[in-house]
């Protein structure tokens, strides 16, 4: 668990923008700074997951660098998209931040497990 300390990009770290929302950028490098973590966790266990989680992580920053000033927050991509009619299209950034944010929830409740004292990687999981 120490590797855990170890992280420079924290997402408790994040200031949240008045009115505007979750800051892209740092929402970015914070969940680039778990993908280390998962090769810790398990590099055979978790390949799945990470390769789900950067391909989600990609898809954002792909949206992110066309514009970096209008999509300076997470909330003014999703916003974007749903006014253009493409949020619930395939491959949308708003739809990387959907699963992103699953994949989030599901290794929080996983180091629970672990952190609870689950021995088993099976059961954790």
């Amino acid at each position: 668990q120490s590797f855990l300390l170890v992280l420079d990009t924290r997402f408790s770290d994040i200031e949240l923008r008045e009115e505007e929302g979750i800051p892209t950028e740092e929402f970015l490098e914070s969940c680039y700074a778990i993908v280390p973590v998962l090769d810790k966790l398990g590099p055979t266990v978790f390949a799945p997951v990470k390769m789900d989680f950067v391909g989600n992580i990609k898809k954002i920053n792909q949206k992110f660098i066309t514009n970096k000033e209008e999509f300076d927050t997470l909330q003014k991509i999703v916003l974007h998209e749903v006014n253009a009619g493409v949020a619930q299209v395939r491959n949308s950034a708003t739809e990387a931040l959907l699963w992103l944010k699953r994949g989030l929830k599901f290794l929080k409740g996983f180091l629970m497990e672990v952190k609870n004292g689950e021995k088993n990687i099976q059961t954790a999981l």
